[in-house]
């Protein structure tokens, strides 16, 4: 059985006037703005400042206008790039399969992740303010264009999930300007044909669609249904396949907890076996989240999955936490780096 996608969008708060506020407290709940000062435009301003209908992209001499108490700093490139790497770092310790859209946004497919998509978009909101003093909004979904339009639902710091069961209802009132591609005037068009709403639109046939709109009908057709087929396409090679899961109970010895690394390494096995088989494994790893919710992860070199030494990998990690229980276990293994491989594909064996 398929396991159901899940899909985040994390969208940083406001980034750049975020990161200035944090450098300079001073300007915490000032409207303010980063951007050109003269004849420049809006990178990008803060809540304060949308109040008064500031907004990126607008002229600045405009933006004063409408609220001449805006403090408008210049940008930062270096220093917004140094913190969006932090945060990519932060969706690396979740998942390999990570898609940036841009410096303060990506997807992240945790479909591999037993925890619910939800928790998972919690603790990557958590990271993220521990380790930057920034928030983001998430949205969890089965797709990208659903996770995308959830994001929005709960800003700012905030998160919103539709899930696989909900998105027939969910389409349904959803505005035809929410669709990926729809700008404005393919709205207004959509508008002309009485066509307002997903659930409008979901009342044409896919051969209209397609004479009045081309190629992007089909597009049309299944978007407003809320059918995307998108992978998450990462920018790098994936460096490891493993899988985890948060328990509804504490996990209270080290023989519980082998029990359910049977199963971690009965889906890790069907994980590489289906996409990744090709790939030569360079070690092995556990990681356990005590219910003090600090980390830890053993790791040892492997050719291939030995379940004797997961368990005493298991034994190693469980050591470490001092009789605390356990919230987590997960399991996984690092590939060699596709360079350095060589010679016949590497098979993966579970012994």
């Amino acid at each position: 059985m398929e396991r159901e996608r899940k899909i985040l969008h994390i969208d940083m708060d406001c980034f750049y006037a975020a990161i200035e506020m944090r450098e300079r407290p001073e300007l915490a709940g000032r409207p303010l703005a980063v951007g050109g000062r003269d004849r420049g435009v809006l990178t990008t301003c803060n809540y304060e400042a949308r109040k008064f209908g500031c907004h990126s992209a607008m002229p600045t001499y405009l933006a004063l206008r409408k609220c001449p108490q805006l403090v408008v700093v210049p940008v930062n490139s270096e220093l917004y790039r140094e913190t969006s790497q932090l945060i990519r770092r932060v969706f690396e310790e979740f998942t390999d399969l990570v898609e940036p859209l841009s410096l303060d946004e990506a997807y992240l497919d945790v479909s591999h992740l037993y925890s619910e998509g939800g928790s998972v978009a919690a603790e990557v909101r958590a990271r993220i303010k521990e380790t930057t003093r920034l928030t983001a909004s998430a949205g969890i979904a089965p797709n990208k264009f659903l996770a995308k339009i959830a994001s929005d639902w709960e800003k700012p710091d905030g998160q919103f999930e539709i899930y696989q069961d909900e998105v027939a209802a969910f389409m349904q009132e959803l505005p035809v300007e929410k669709i990926w591609g729809v700008g404005k005037r393919t709205a207004e068009k959509l508008h002309r044909l009485d066509l307002k709403t997903c659930g409008d639109l979901q009342q044409r046939s896919l051969v209209e669609l397609d004479q009045r709109f081309g190629k992007f009908g089909q597009q049309l057709h299944e978007l407003c249904r809320g059918i995307d087929q998108r992978k998450v396409n990462p920018d790098r090679e994936r460096k490891s396949v493993s899988n985890e899961r948060t328990f509804s109970e504490d996990v209270k010895n080290v023989e519980q907890g082998e029990l359910r690394l049977v199963d971690l390494l009965d889906d890790l096995e069907a994980d590489y076996e289906k996409g990744h088989s090709e790939r030569h494994i360079r070690e092995g790893f556990v990681k356990l989240k005590f219910d003090d919710f600090s980390v830890t992860t053993a790791q040892r070199a492997m050719k291939v999955v030995q379940r004797d030494a997961f368990f005493e990998l298991l034994l190693e990690a469980w050591h470490r936490g001092d009789g605390k229980a356990v919230r987590l276990i997960g399991s996984g293994v690092r590939f060699v780096a596709k360079e350095k491989e060589g010679g016949n594909d590497a098979q993966m064996e579970l012994l």
